[in-house]
């Protein structure tokens, strides 16, 4: 065959068949009395050969080698070239990714396009100073992605530029809300605090149910954050977990705050109470827990709550005895520790 039918049947051009020939890879078996090249069936075989080599990504020098050295071991080549490709395919999803991200804030010129991808960098940037001004910049100026956001929030580690993208999502409402609820769900407890976190900052019905769901997970990190954040919308499911992180003295006073803020529904004050004064009786034994649950008795409204800390200024133990009498002579009315009684209605 001429070199003009083998580039047809195989593909292969003609100059790159010629190509082939300049670098000893094919090599024409003869000639034709006019001195054109001829082409045999094992001649194209080669040629097959090759071009099945070069679809693995191989180089032309390294299908050579594998022609030229019969004890040629393709595994260790086979290796660098999976190396090869999972770095160019990173790469790739990396720019299809800046440019969704582009696209999705809909820039309305250049202008807009250089300053969002500017932006774009200035997140991933090794100054923290740069990410935080990212951060804060993305809500006033053309708007970066939330989804940007989102994956700058789950991966900071500086808390300063953590707060700023989480004030950041908090402005975006609820669009990244389902990236974070991923989050949520990474076997990677650092990224699933971060999710919560930022999810807790975000005030809508959409993150309240997000949160309540956080307060089933076997993550007890995630289930504090999801507790302090219900407590302070007045979510009563947050009161076992709150009530356990007064008595564990993990972030208790932020907890105590958060009990008060459910208890400030009159229907819920002296559940809470009535929770608080179980637990003191029952469950806990050690000085210093019974002195914390005392004090959070401090801010649950009610005659419940009042009645355990009349009791309670009584208590054996003197630091709790002197605790509850305290936080009596502040409460109104300002009941007498050793004399008052329940008040009855309309008295």
């Amino acid at each position: 065959m001429l070199i003009g039918d083998v580039a047809r049947r195989s593909g292969v051009s003609a100059r790159m068949l010629r190509h082939y020939e300049s670098l000893g890879l094919v090599r024409p078996t003869g000639r034709t009395g006019a001195g054109y090249r001829e082409y045999s069936h094992e001649d194209m075989r080669l040629i097959f050969h090759i071009e099945s080599l070069r679809s693995l990504g191989l180089s032309l020098r390294d299908v050579r080698r594998a022609l030229d050295e019969p004890g040629f071991t393709p595994s260790e080549l086979v290796d660098d070239l999976i190396r090869q490709t999972r770095k160019r395919i990173a790469a790739e999803t990396e720019l299809l990714t800046r440019l969704r991200r582009v696209g999705g804030a809909e820039p309305a010129g250049w202008d807009d396009v250089l300053q969002i991808v500017a932006l774009l960098q200035a997140l991933r940037s090794e100054s923290a100073g740069r990410r935080q001004r990212a951060a804060l910049s993305s809500v006033d100026e053309v708007p970066v992605p939330v989804e940007a956001l989102v994956e700058a929030a789950l991966s900071e580690t500086d808390p300063n530029v953590a707060g700023a993208l989480r004030w950041a999502l908090a402005q975006s409402g609820d669009g990244g809300l389902a990236l974070l609820a991923e989050g949520l769900g990474s076997p990677e407890a650092e990224v699933r605090k971060r999710a919560v976190q930022s999810i807790a900052e975000i005030p809508s019905a959409g993150a309240t149910a997000l949160l309540r769901d956080a307060l089933a997970t076997s993550d007890i990190v995630v289930r504090r954050y999801a507790a302090l954040a219900l407590g302070a919308r007045g979510v009563a499911e947050a009161v076992p977990t709150l009530v356990d992180m007064v008595i564990e003295e993990t972030n208790d006073v932020e907890a105590a705050d958060a009990l008060s803020a459910v208890a400030s529904d009159p229907a819920l004050a002296d559940q809470i109470a009535t929770r608080l004064v179980d637990r003191l009786a029952h469950g806990t034994a050690d000085s210093s827990a019974r002195r914390r649950l005392t004090q959070a008795l401090a801010d649950i409204p009610g005659s419940t709550a009042t009645r355990a800390l009349i009791d309670l200024s009584q208590d054996g133990d003197p630091v709790v005895a002197r605790t509850a009498a305290y936080i009596l002579t502040l409460r109104d009315p300002q009941p007498d520790p050793a004399t008052a009684a329940p008040r009855q209605p309309g008295l």
